[in-house]
């Protein structure tokens, strides 16, 4: 029974990773029992047996995506200290993210898309797993807040806003428009937005502790940071 647990969890992981690969460049819409299928080289009932519908297979594949997203963005970033260092860290990463992404797809952006006027499970939970990243930037902003990195009266959710605008337009720019200056474009639009936002110690803090190589520098938002001081 063990063995036979240990197959059944380890084909499903197989089917799973191959979803997410199709759902990858073809949407969540392009997903099939059949299409997935073929590509695992596995019968439609063999597939429909760890996946009893075409909307269970898109939910789990929305799961394991924010799982791997965590992963490689949330985790690694946390453990840099709180304030501009942790948020920097987990804005990068994400950057860092979508760039890999180029050639495929990113399947909270996509999703958005296919199904922002479709309510249903699968629309909730791409919807959900969202909303959770959301939440984790919005903590950062605040521990900034806390730290006394970013200024008490600056509005939380307006600069949760501009960032995720400034991966909006990344994604846009990259793979849409094949920009390749875009990556450069979304640094910098960072450092205006920080510039701006961020304290004195907030300003110190983060020079003394970002990748120097990583530096986008720009008279003109230290200026709006130094007046805003």
């Amino acid at each position: 029974m063990v063995r036979s647990l240990q197959k059944g969890l380890h084909t499903r992981a197989i089917i799973l990773e191959a979803a997410l690969g199709l759902a990858s460049h073809m949407g969540l819409e392009g997903l099939s029992i059949g299409a997935l299928a073929d590509v695992t080289k596995m019968s439609k009932s063999g597939v429909f047996a760890h996946f009893g519908s075409r909307e269970e297979l898109q939910i789990a594949v929305v799961m394991e995506y924010h799982a791997k997203f965590e992963e490689e963005v949330f985790f690694a970033a946390i453990r840099e200290e709180r304030g501009l260092p942790r948020l920097r860290a987990l804005f990068e990463r994400w950057v860092g993210r979508v760039s890999v992404e180029v050639d495929s797809g990113c399947i909270y952006i996509s999703g958005a898309v296919e199904f922002d006027d479709r309510p249903g499970p699968v629309r909730d939970a791409l919807v959900a797993m969202v909303r959770d990243w959301h939440g984790a930037l919005h903590k950062a902003i605040v521990l900034a807040q806390e730290a006394g990195h970013l200024h008490a009266d600056a509005d939380v959710h307006q600069i949760l806003f501009e960032l995720h605008g400034l991966i909006l337009s990344l994604h846009h720019d990259a793979r849409f428009m094949r920009n390749p200056g875009a990556v450069g474009r979304a640094g910098l639009g960072f450092e205006r937005t920080i510039q701006f936002y961020a304290t004195p110690l907030g300003l110190q803090i983060d020079e003394q502790t970002k990748p120097k190589s990583k530096s986008a520098k720009s008279a003109k938002p230290r200026a709006a940071a130094k007046k805003r001081a």
